[in-house]
């Protein structure tokens, strides 16, 4: 089965990525609809992950931030898609952006049962525990210099 990460610029690609964010972080995680949708969507790069069948299983999006940062969020999956290596196409992808658009820097505030996915794939964790939508949270990063 052939999957697909996309950068997604236009209404249906943002509309698909909405779809994954509101069955994940709204429907199954109660986080009210206007906190996950916010004031950062129309200027964030959005990616969405699609299966064979041009399906939205996933998303993320990322901000450019001052002194060549970029800030990670929204990265989710379909909970029937999960264990699958699909956040880590989308965080990859996500990277590889992030290079050639020259950040040095990606932050994020991972929620707390994710912390190993995103140690795993070389983020440090910055930040004591904090609550965010009532889910608790720690802030993370990763340099991209280090990286060839």
């Amino acid at each position: 089965m052939l999957m697909t990460v996309k950068i997604v610029t236009d209404d249906k690609g943002r509309e698909d990525a909405f779809s994954v964010r509101k069955k994940v972080f709204v429907e199954e995680q109660g986080v009210p609809l206007h906190l996950e949708l916010d004031e950062y969507d129309q200027d964030a790069t959005h990616f969405v992950v699609y299966d064979s069948e041009d399906n939205p299983i996933g998303a993320g999006r990322m901000r450019g931030l001052v002194n060549a940062h970029g800030k990670i969020e929204r990265i989710c999956v379909l909970p029937e898609h999960r264990g699958k290596h699909f956040g880590n196409m989308i965080m990859h992808t996500l990277e590889e952006h992030a290079r050639k658009s020259s950040m040095k820097k990606l932050l994020l505030n991972a929620q707390a049962y994710a912390v190993p996915f995103y140690e795993k794939l070389g983020y440090v964790v910055t930040s004591p525990e904090f609550m965010d939508a009532d889910i608790p949270h720690r802030a993370m990063e990763k340099s991209l210099l280090d990286e060839s």
